[in-house]
């Protein structure tokens, strides 16, 4: 009787450690839908060199995924496409502020299927236009800001012309498939249309600069693996990816 309790100990006491191994070598990222298929590639990378390593990509809009984290959903690393959802959690103290760094550079531009536009104020010739919701996907929020400056959005939404999209990767594929008649969306996302082509670079003047902040959360600081793939995003090797699929490095 008494081995066997000792046995059944020994067994709880082995789970329990495995458990803890596994969630440490855990490591749940939180990424912006346009970092998609450069965050695939790096992640095949690490793990090439760290096969015990489980990184786990959610990718989405920045928005959705910064109000993920506040409900408590399991994240490591927070990558956004602007520093308004950064600070929304940083205020939460969910991240930790001295990991905040920037990733990489983008830029904005619009897309369709022929060249029907050359610019912004051809816009009005349009019918149907992709754009991402303002409130929570950064690229929707830019779009806005464009349109806005040049005089445009009230007309526009105004004619119900402006098809929402949950994210930069909906709205590519909207014009994609000629859903719409033209789409914002990132240059990065651009570069990987199937039919659509860049029809215009939207005026950097009229938008705030395109950034991607990076940062580990108050769990991933915990976890030394998650800290070394957070310092490999920045890495020369990381970097090279990131370029292969049109972002801008900061140097």
């Amino acid at each position: 009787m008494k081995e066997k309790l000792i046995f059944t100990l020994c067994l709880i006491l082995w789970l329990v450690v495995c458990s803890v191994t596994a969630g440490a070598s855990e490591i749940h990222i939180s990424a912006a839908a346009s970092l998609t298929d450069a965050m695939k590639e790096i992640i095949n990378n690490y793990q090439k060199s760290y096969p015990q390593a489980a990184l786990l990509p959610n990718f989405a809009s920045s928005g959705a995924l910064a109000k993920q984290i506040s409900a408590g959903a399991p994240t490591d690393i927070y990558i956004s496409a602007n520093p308004k959802w950064m600070q929304y959690l940083q205020d939460q103290g969910q991240i930790v502020a001295d990991s905040k760094r920037t990733l990489v550079d983008n830029s904005l531009v619009f897309v369709g299927m022929e060249k029907s536009v050359t610019q912004l104020a051809e816009l009005v010739n349009l019918q149907r236009i992709a754009i991402g919701s303002p409130k929570s996907t950064p690229v929707g929020r830019y779009a806005e800001q464009a349109l806005s400056n040049a005089g445009l959005y009230e007309q526009l939404q105004a004619g119900r012309r402006l098809i929402l999209a949950k994210d930069v990767r909906q709205a590519l594929l909207y014009a994609d498939r000629g859903e719409v008649d033209g789409a914002f969306v990132y240059r990065t996302d651009a570069l990987l249309a199937q039919q659509a082509q860049i029809l215009f670079a939207v005026p950097q003047d009229l938008y705030p600069q395109v950034v991607y902040p990076a940062a580990l959360t108050n769990s991933g600081a915990e976890k030394p693996m998650a800290a070394d793939f957070f310092n490999y995003l920045f890495s020369q090797t990381a970097q090279d990816v990131f370029r292969k699929y049109g972002f801008v490095i900061d140097l």
